[in-house]
């Protein structure tokens, strides 16, 4: 293990708080315990153990708090690709999630990969339009999962996050939007999982 890095000693409290991990003695065949989550941090592969967390936060989602603190545990650790994941996802908590089966254009403008990690912040048409029939963009940053990058042409899942979310909700699994970099449509993506949560005065 790198002595110039070292486990958040909160961590195990974090988890536990969480209810993502069992006493081993009570541990069932599909439960997770501590020890499945701090061996590969003991051998520094953070990766792995984000990847375990990852698999369990389908369903329930996990709250805000929790993505904040593993944020702040991943900074600790100097894992700059892990403590963005860890604060999208925090994102996702507050804001919503939405997930799709992105195909970049071939024949784009674009002649370097896609970056994977948050940075880009593509336009996209949803389907709304203006009173004349132009197509309205929304802005929504771009994680494409399991890969850092995305070349021309690829395909992968990816996760928005829309700067209005709000203006998303109308959109279902299984539609199609248009990813734009420039004038010219960059890529299309389906709908996989659209799960926009209600204004504050909407819920009331």
């Amino acid at each position: 293990m790198n002595p110039s890095r070292s486990t958040p000693p909160d961590l195990a409290d974090l988890l536990h708080g969480a209810g993502l991990v069992v006493p081993e003695e009570q541990a069932g065949a599909g439960d997770l315990t501590l020890s499945d989550v701090w061996e590969p941090l003991r051998d520094d592969a953070w990766d792995e153990a984000l990847g375990l967390l990852e698999e369990l936060a389908a369903a329930p989602p996990l709250p805000y708090a929790f993505w904040r603190d593993l944020a702040t545990a991943a900074e600790q650790l100097r894992l700059p690709r892990s403590t963005a994941w860890c604060h999208w996802r925090a994102g996702e908590a507050r804001h919503g999630t939405v997930r799709a089966d992105l195909t970049l254009d071939a024949g784009s403008r674009r002649r370097t990969h896609v970056p994977g990690a948050g940075v880009l912040r593509p336009m996209w048409d949803t389907g709304r339009r203006t009173d004349d029939g132009e197509p309205v963009l929304d802005i929504a940053a771009l994680w494409i999962e399991n890969v850092p990058s995305l070349p021309p042409g690829g395909r992968a899942t990816v996760r928005l996050a829309p700067l209005a979310p709000a203006r998303w909700r109308h959109l279902r699994p299984g539609q199609e939007i248009t990813l734009y970099e420039t004038r010219e449509a960059g890529g299309t993506a389906v709908l996989l999982d659209v799960r926009i949560p209600p204004e504050p005065e909407d819920a009331g």
